[in-house]
């Protein structure tokens, strides 16, 4: 019997935009929970935005079990079963959603207390099908294509938020709340198979538990964790990703029911308008992820975006006074195209650091900025609704009200840029140059 393994196969671009599939139904749901029913909560239902911020935040704590899941995953050897079986709790979560933002309106605590349950399931979805998805990958492709999987994944996540927000604003209108609940089924079903299609062509995949280099093999988290954090720019660069999610959660789940109560949009023309700004995100992403490989550093992006992400703020905080409708929809695009500039930037750089030192595990250092992330979202996604019903509570106006929540997010930004160049040295953040995010997109796309 030979012990000589057989060469390594890794999967191609098809096989990863495969994948991806599963990140578009991830991305689909969550445009349904972030924008559609959040709107319908503050507008249609006249909720404090505090309660759906409380929701989201939920589903974000959850997410901090990530490394669980991913941990169970690894002991069973196998990532589509978790692909899949996440995706459709995800599903189930999104429609319960909806079934319990309609109940509210006529029975509101019987629909709050259903709601919470709906988005804790999308938090448990969310965090199975996604840290297996990312482990799988992070297995099967070759490591010099890491950097571009990532991007690409991350952008097909995008797009799959701005079609079902677009697609789903234009079959919401006239609102009710049964076509609210239909449509939700229909975005939910798709996803489902979406995810289905992902994860079947890996379903013949299995592979042994892996250690992370330079990790005891009896070492347990805590141990593995500390020695991550006890890493000066590890550290640095999780208080970067956590500054700057905090600001793009902030503004996430404000927009739309400030376009509703500000600028009078109905629901269908707020997730519209939901759409351009992860149209513009998607856009973002594609010229950065490109472009980057050209020219500047990573670091540099990253930075740069968030500059772009706290001056469209600052706009977006005046267009009640400078215009109408169709200034607030390029404002909002704009902001997305900043917001996807800083977001390669950002998941560049964290891999080239991971990637470019060995003397940690990848896994834990991704799961430390993991967290980062989900902290934030969660305490952006809160922040943000108590912080625009304090303010016009305050102020006595919806329009100054949010202009002083959009100022704020703005200074956030403008501290996660100054955090961005301090935190990453410029000779890591271009260790992904031509062959890294932007030539791998070109590839994938050809």
């Amino acid at each position: 019997m030979s012990d000589v393994l057989p060469p390594r196969r890794y999967l191609g671009w098809r096989s990863i935009a495969r994948l991806g599939l599963a990140q578009i139904a991830i991305g689909a749901v969550a445009a349904i929970m972030t924008s559609t029913l959040n709107r319908v909560m503050v507008v249609e239902l006249s909720l404090p935005a505090t309660i759906p911020s409380v929701l989201v935040a939920l589903h974000f704590v959850i997410q901090m079990s990530r490394a669980r899941f991913g941990f169970d995953s690894d002991r069973s050897g196998r990532r589509a079963p978790w692909i899949l079986g996440g995706a459709v709790v995800l599903a189930l979560g999104g429609l319960l959603a909806a079934v319990a933002v309609s109940i509210a309106a006529s029975q509101l605590w019987t629909g709050l207390a259903l709601a919470f349950v709906a988005y804790a399931l999308i938090g448990v979805g969310m965090s199975a099908a996604g840290t297996a998805l990312l482990a799988h990958v992070a297995e099967e492709i070759e490591p010099k294509r890491l950097g571009g999987a990532a991007a690409l994944l991350w952008i097909m996540m995008i797009f799959g938020i701005a079609v079902t927000a677009g697609v789903s604003g234009q079959l919401l209108d006239p609102f009710s709340f049964e076509r609210l609940i239909a449509v939700t089924a229909g975005v939910c079903l798709i996803a489902s198979v979406l995810a289905a299609i992902a994860a079947w062509g890996s379903w013949h995949i299995t592979r042994p538990p892996l250690a992370a280099p330079a990790v005891p093999s009896g070492a347990g988290f805590m141990t593995t964790l500390r020695d991550a954090l006890e890493d000066r720019t590890t550290r640095r660069f999780a208080l970067f990703v956590f500054a700057a999610m905090l600001a793009y959660s902030a503004q996430d789940l404000i927009l739309e029911p400030f376009a509703g109560r500000v600028f009078g949009l109905t629901p269908g023309e707020s997730t519209k308008l939901g759409g351009t700004q992860h149209g513009g995100v998607m856009l973002g992403m594609l010229a950065a992820a490109v472009l980057s490989a050209r020219i500047g550093s990573l670091r540099a992006w990253a930075a740069g975006g968030c500059v772009a992400s706290a001056l469209t703020l600052m706009l977006l905080a005046q267009s009640p006074a400078l215009g109408g409708t169709s200034l607030l929809t390029g404002t909002v695009f704009a902001l997305g195209v900043a917001n996807g500039v800083f977001a390669v930037g950002a998941i560049g750089s964290m891999m080239a650091m991971t990637a470019a030192d060995t003397t940690r595990g990848t896994g834990i250092r991704l799961g430390v900025y993991g967290a980062a992330q989900a902290i934030a979202y969660g305490a952006g996604s809160l922040g943000g609704g108590v912080a625009s019903d304090l303010a016009i509570a305050v102020l006595g106006d919806p329009s100054r009200g949010y202009t002083v929540v959009f100022a704020v997010e703005s200074v956030l930004f403008v501290v996660a840029a100054v955090m961005a160049l301090r935190s990453t040295p410029a000779t890591a953040a271009r260790t992904l140059q031509r062959s890294g995010a932007g030539e791998a997109i070109l590839g994938a796309m050809r």
